[in-house]
């Protein structure tokens, strides 16, 4: 049989075709599918325990007090050294008022804690000095006191001059008042930071073993 003359025509129908065809291409690349939809974490801030506590010429250092007086300076606390077996130092604690008042005044200590820091957010609290009409004179305790108003602003070290035979605390300042970051203040309340340091030392009533110590009675049996 002879070959079929519509085969190339029909082959050239075919080849036509196939060239009109469009290339079709590849989708775009999307990261749409990759997208996350939760907000990342906020930061989790590490909360302070038990801190050390001590008047701002003790830390022997450039130290800063919280600016802000309002919230992070305590009114005046009443405290106490209580003698504790098997300690070769007597322990601070806090004590209530009411049983204060009942002991010798010379025994109580009563000064504000306001929150501060050395340089790089090494936290302490600061026993803060309150004059009153028996000390208003004393220069120790006036030059303390002038050293934590000026801390709320500037870096301060007090540094006894007991040695030079001077009675009061010098006062500095860092010689360039950026040469250490702004402390990262704690979120924390100052009630939380004085309850976590002074948890177990504070004396509230008569039957606290601390309280019988100070007193000379025997401890109540519980």
């Amino acid at each position: 049989m002879g070959a079929d003359p519509k085969e190339p025509t029909l082959k050239l129908v075919e080849d036509l075709e196939e060239a009109a065809a469009p290339i079709l291409k590849p989708p775009e690349f999307s990261l749409d599918e990759f997208k996350s939809d939760e907000r990342p974490v906020a930061a989790v801030e590490t909360l302070l325990a038990a801190l050390p506590h001590h008047p701002l010429p003790k830390a022997e250092d450039f130290v800063r007090l919280h600016p802000n007086e309002k919230t992070y300076w305590s009114s005046t606390l009443c405290f106490i050294n209580v003698p504790i077996k098997g300690q070769a130092r007597d322990t601070l604690h806090l004590i209530s008022n009411r049983l204060a008042r009942s002991l010798p005044p010379k025994r109580i200590q009563r000064f504000r804690i306001a929150l501060a820091t050395k340089p790089y957010d090494v936290f302490f609290l600061c026993h803060v000095p309150v004059p009153n009409n028996a000390n208003v004179d004393n220069t120790w305790i006036q030059s303390n006191l002038q050293a934590c108003e000026q801390a709320r602003a500037s870096w301060v070290m007090a540094v006894s001059q007991k040695a030079a035979g001077l009675d009061h605390y010098e006062i500095s300042f860092a010689k360039d008042a950026n040469a250490y970051p702004e402390p990262s203040w704690p979120t924390q309340s100052l009630n939380e930071l004085i309850s976590a340091t002074f948890k177990g030392r504070m004396i509230l009533k008569e039957e606290d073993p601390a309280f019988a110590r100070l007193v000379g009675a025997k401890p109540a049996i519980t």
